[in-house]
């Protein structure tokens, strides 16, 4: 499980492989600090979180952008009409081939359970922002899942 977390992060077997051996570590050595009310699991899962996305900030040292508008009245959700044609591998291809920085944001939402509030925290970048790019990410992921479904998936209907 930590290592699957770790891997749709940083999307390197090694650099993943280092980060659950360095976490494991880690908590064991602070095992005394977990709460009674949280569970190993989770805190050992968020210690992987944690270590990953400081992995990614070390490889890249891109800056996130600080988006300075957001559409909060306009909430348009796309969804695709007919999801019998979209394989998980399909889905996965394409998460992969997204920017980093939305990669990231809807792995940690869609996949990992995160809310845009703890994602935020993590990533050091406000809320909004973090809601911004899962929704450009999520378009984005969309049209790629359009282009590369073999039957084209030309159906669209917007919902809430």
């Amino acid at each position: 499980m930590m290592y699957n977390v770790s891997y749709r992060i940083v999307q390197s077997r090694e650099d993943a492989e280092d980060i659950v051996q360095e976490s494991l570590v880690k908590g064991f050595q602070k095992i005394h600090q977990i709460k009674e009310e949280l569970s190993l699991g989770a805190w050992l899962k968020r210690i992987v979180v944690n270590a990953s996305l400081d992995c990614v900030r070390k490889k890249k040292k891109e800056s996130w952008i600080e988006e300075t508008r957001i559409l909060e009245t306009e909430t348009v959700e796309r969804k695709i009409e007919d999801e019998s044609e979209v394989t998980v591998a399909l889905i996965k291809q394409c998460l992969n081939e997204l920017k980093e920085k939305y990669r990231i944001i809807l792995t940690l939402y869609m996949i990992e359970d995160y809310n845009h509030r703890e994602i935020g925290e993590m990533l050091n970048i406000k809320e909004s922002t973090v809601r911004n790019q899962y929704r450009r990410g999520k378009n984005r992921l969309i049209e790629k899942l359009q282009k590369k479904n073999k039957n084209g998936l030309k159906k669209l209907h917007t919902g809430s």
